[in-house]
């Protein structure tokens, strides 16, 4: 995965949310536990296919396929980390995000501390096959992002 800068995060992701670490994150080694990343990257997704697309998950779902994430700093309880996110590859029924989570440590430092990719597969809610990625979302991911097919 590429690795960015703080800089290169706020210039290249259109999308973030805040994210809230809860004390039941915390493992015993008094970080974020592995994972809740995956929880954390997971909310973040679906916030952004809904805010971005007005995706309606009734009708053509959005199922993981892969993800991949490179932990490089912990999030410690204090930390005030968010999730960015951003569609780097539409396939025929696959999208492809990057994800990034970032944010200030309690002692004020802006860092990254984790990123990843996630690939997930359109399918059809009534019989759970893979669909084409419905157009207008194509389209919306497409202007939001600036994706090239």
């Amino acid at each position: 995965m590429k690795k960015y800068s703080v800089e290169e995060v706020k210039t290249l992701f259109k999308f973030n949310i805040s994210i809230q670490v809860k004390f039941s994150d915390i493992d015993g080694y008094l970080h974020v536990n592995n994972g809740i990343y995956f929880n954390y990257l997971e909310h973040a997704r679906a916030i952004y296919l809904s805010k971005i697309c007005d995706w309606d998950i009734m009708s053509t779902g959005a199922v993981v396929a892969n993800l991949n994430i490179d932990f490089l700093r912990p999030i410690h309880l204090e930390d005030a980390p968010q999730a960015y996110v951003r569609c780097i590859h539409l396939g025929k029924s696959s999208i492809v995000l990057e994800q990034i989570i970032m944010g200030s440590t309690a002692n004020g430092e802006e860092i990254i501390f984790a990123s990843g990719t996630t690939t997930m597969v359109t399918v059809d809610m009534k019989n759970m096959r893979p669909t084409h990625v419905p157009e207008t979302y194509r389209v919306k991911m497409q202007q939001f992002d600036q994706v090239n097919q």
